[in-house]
């Protein structure tokens, strides 16, 4: 096949974020496939003024400059998605296709997708990868009748010109059928365990731990992620407050950027756990992330207390799965659901931060339980998240779009 792959946000190993455009394609390139993947270096003041392309590990990547960052306005990341839309739609109508596959978010990927999908005159494979508009309308980010049924048009228009769905959660799913989208055509391919990548010797770990004084032996929470508003991280703040008198031996770490960054540093500050039991580290390329979740006790993916956001697929928790390390989230979920039934990790209370400290007090001191969460987590990330098992799914997908 020949695979046009759409993604506004697509990263390699040697950048910071998820890989998953990276993974897939390159496992699809490596099966004898032609992907020609169209995205954006976010960095920069200005729109570059033409494509560069590069080959990455199979894939030929077509990158184009459109500044974007979390920090951004909501109108200045609305501007930055249609502007690639826009330029993406000729760009992927310019090259031979047998498929195209737009993967969100945001969801106006699916503009220049579906002109593709036209203009080729080759079906179209869409891949949720949130539930939008649903999570900026509950967050607020989209008010007010016209732009919200804009919204809601845009996800119809999605939705109508795909030949088929992938969703990466069951409840994402169950979302994309609320909308009127027949379930037989929509399949359930999960953010992925990386095992090569995160199965490294406990060595990469302990240098970890040895290059940072405040560290050292002792217990150990990371979050490794974006700082957005929907992220919540300050959460970890007030934990780490609560932690604080309970066992001061503990010691929490924040990796990464966003909106909050700043924010979440004041919190800290203010709260007198900054620098003392609460850490912060600015955002670190993907390959250097198993060094950090192997020195890790316990790892973290966190949101605020909306309903909407428990359909999530994070690359954090899957991440955490594949070093082997138990996993402690804020929400309920398919995932909530998943570590309570393989005793994995933690759920913890989205608004009692004293409990949610004394919980992981309690999971860091029992050091058997630690270690079967840990090997629980490996086995998931191993028996059912597997990226190699989810690639060739999503092969079938696209092979199968192709045929009908």
């Amino acid at each position: 096949m020949r695979i046009i792959y759409l993604h506004q946000y697509f990263n390699t190993p040697l950048m910071t974020g998820g890989t998953r455009s990276y993974e897939m394609g390159r496992r699809l390139a490596a099966h004898g496939h032609e992907v020609h993947l169209i995205t954006t270096r976010r960095e920069g003041e200005s729109q570059g003024a033409g494509w560069e392309v590069t080959e990455e590990s199979g894939i030929t990547v077509h990158w184009l400059t459109v500044p974007y960052s979390n920090a951004m306005s909501y109108r200045k990341r609305m501007t930055a998605f249609f502007r690639f839309a826009a330029v993406a739609a000729k760009r992927a109508a310019s090259l031979e296709g047998d498929v195209v596959f737009a993967t969100s978010t945001p969801l106006t990927i699916a503009l220049p997708g579906a002109y593709a999908s036209w203009r080729r005159k080759i079906p179209m494979v869409f891949e949720v990868r949130d539930l939008w508009p649903e999570l900026p309308i509950a967050m607020g980010a989209i008010r007010g009748r016209l732009p919200v049924a804009s919204a809601r048009w845009l996800e119809r228009f999605a939705y109508r010109h795909s030949k088929a769905i992938v969703a990466l959660s069951p409840d994402m799913k169950a979302g994309i059928v609320r909308a009127g989208y027949p379930a037989d055509n929509i399949s359930v391919i999960p953010n992925s365990a990386d095992l090569d990548m995160f199965r490294v010797a406990p060595e990469i770990g302990q240098e970890f731990r040895q290059q940072h004084e405040w560290l050292k032996d002792r217990p150990f929470v990371v979050y490794v992620g974006t700082l957005g508003r929907i992220n919540g991280v300050e959460y970890l703040v007030r934990v780490a407050k609560a932690a604080q008198s309970m066992a001061p031996e503990v010691r929490f770490l924040v990796v990464g950027r966003g909106a909050e960054q700043e924010y979440i540093a004041q919190e800290a500050k203010a709260l007198g756990v900054l620098g003392s039991n609460f850490h912060m580290l600015p955002p670190m390329a993907k390959q250097h992330v198993p060094a950090v979740l192997s020195a890790a006790d316990i790892a973290t993916s966190l949101f605020i207390p909306l309903p909407e956001m428990w359909a999530n697929s994070a690359n954090k928790f899957f991440d955490a799965l594949a070093s082997g390390t138990p996993v402690a989230i804020n929400h309920d979920g398919w995932i909530a659901d998943l570590l309570r039934k393989h005793d994995a990790g933690l759920v913890l209370d989205p608004h009692e931060t004293e409990q949610a400290a004394e919980a992981l007090i309690n999971g860091l001191r029992n050091r058997d339980w630690l270690m079967r969460a840990g090997q629980a987590a490996q086995r998931l990330a191993e028996e059912q998240f597997s990226r190699d098992k989810l690639a060739s799914e999503l092969e079938h997908v696209l092979i199968k779009a192709v045929e009908s």
